[in-house]
């Protein structure tokens, strides 16, 4: 995604994080940067609205600094950077932590160590790995060998490589960590252009990942600036996703409901079995869209248990779309349930959702015996009525 006007205006909801504090709590930043004699090394503190100057200091010969601030009042981590020119360190500091930074100009962005924080060391790693990455998709466009078509399907494999090892590593193993916010906010030059490496804004599976980290800052830091502004650019994301994928099932829906009157679905169940909704047809169907990983869904399949047990000998039968992202958890749970249980793995962003135009979880819709969509759960005020009168027809 292209660092544009649309996306500036979602980084920049919420203030600024504040660069210092009235609390007397204090960290510290020191260390040497060699080579680098009247150089002017600057302390910045990379708010939302972008790098605010804290400190500078113009070093000696000796190269040595020693940056002492106010911590942030929010125990949410701040983001810093100790910059010469064009050469950067990026560091997170986590209220009163002493990080030791030791580089060599001009390599500093490269060639430094650092001390006293892992999340540091973490983003360290990214920021490397990150070069690199800028290295390999350099090489390919640079390839005369490599076809236009070639070089973009290569780049994107790369791209996609990285992504993968950066979730499975950093983000998703612990994503309330500086580190794991950093890393959905690397950028990779192609065509000209800074580009977001995790796409919000395009991408389902990226808007899933910023998604993760939102939630994960929502009980670790709650109520803090970025964990709001996380949860906007997901928001955002998964509404242009749905935008698209609505237009695109518009195209394809008109043939698919000509034939049901429904927008038939084929998910796997939890016996591996592939379940299509429109095999339900003389059946009267209540389509549910449901998280077992959520606090209420005890309460709510007990009450689903209630309408199949009372309807089911008379033709009622229930289509459940689990959205859980643990299909192990997902299975177990619904091992002893006597309904159609499937999944659908692209979770809360998956395809039977959009096509549905699911906007909230749980939510349930009610399909007559001729394969009818009837109604969804905001128009129906009493459930065995509704029900009684579909069993009739």
């Amino acid at each position: 995604m292209k660092i544009s006007k649309f996306f500036t205006a979602i980084t920049l909801i919420g203030a600024a994080l504040a660069a210092t504090s009235c609390s007397n709590k204090k960290f510290h930043i020191e260390g040497n940067i060699a080579n680098a004699k009247d150089s002017t090394l600057y302390l910045e503190n990379i708010s939302l609205n972008g790098p605010i100057k804290i400190d500078s200091v113009k070093l000696d010969k000796e190269g040595a600094f020693d940056f002492t601030e106010n911590a942030a009042d929010s125990v949410c981590p701040n983001f810093y950077r100790l910059r010469i020119a064009g050469q950067s360190v990026n560091l997170s500091i986590d209220s009163t932590e002493t990080v030791t930074v030791n580089a060599k100009w001009p390599q500093m962005s490269t060639q430094y160590t650092v001390r006293g924080s892992e999340d540091c060391s973490r983003i360290k790693e990214l920021s490397l790995m990150q070069m690199q990455l800028q290295s390999r998709v350099n090489a390919i466009a640079q390839n005369p060998s490599f076809g236009m078509d070639s070089s973009e399907v290569a780049i994107g494999n790369i791209i996609e490589a990285y992504k993968n090892k950066v979730k499975v590593n950093y983000i998703f193993k612990e994503p309330m960590k500086a580190s794991s916010y950093y890393a959905l906010f690397q950028t990779i030059q192609l065509g000209g252009q800074n580009t977001l490496i995790f796409n919000p804004q395009a991408s389902k599976a990226d808007v899933q990942v910023f998604a993760a980290v939102a939630t994960s800052w929502d009980t670790f830091y709650p109520g803090s600036q970025r964990g709001k502004n996380l949860h906007q650019i997901a928001l955002q994301g998964m509404k242009n996703i749905r935008i698209v994928a609505a237009q695109r099932a518009q195209r394809l829906a008109s043939s698919q409901v000509s034939n049901t009157g429904i927008i038939d679905l084929q998910l796997t169940d939890n016996k591996n079995q592939v379940q299509a909704l429109s095999s339900l047809k003389g059946k009267v169907v209540m389509l549910d869209f449901h998280l077992f990983a959520s606090d209420q869904s005890m309460q709510r399949i007990m009450w689903l248990r209630s309408l199949y047990n009372k309807y089911h000998k008379e033709g009622f039968e229930i289509y459940q779309v689990s959205v859980d992202p643990d299909e192990s958890f997902w299975k177990q749970q619904t091992a002893s349930l006597p309904w159609i249980c499937v999944r659908d793995q692209g979770g809360v962003q998956g395809q039977s959702l959009q096509e549905y135009n699911v906007q909230n979880i749980p939510t349930y819709f009610l399909i007559d015996r001729n394969n009818v969509l009837q109604k969804r759960d905001v128009q129906i005020k009493n459930i065995d009525k509704e029900i009684q009168a579909l069993l009739q027809k």
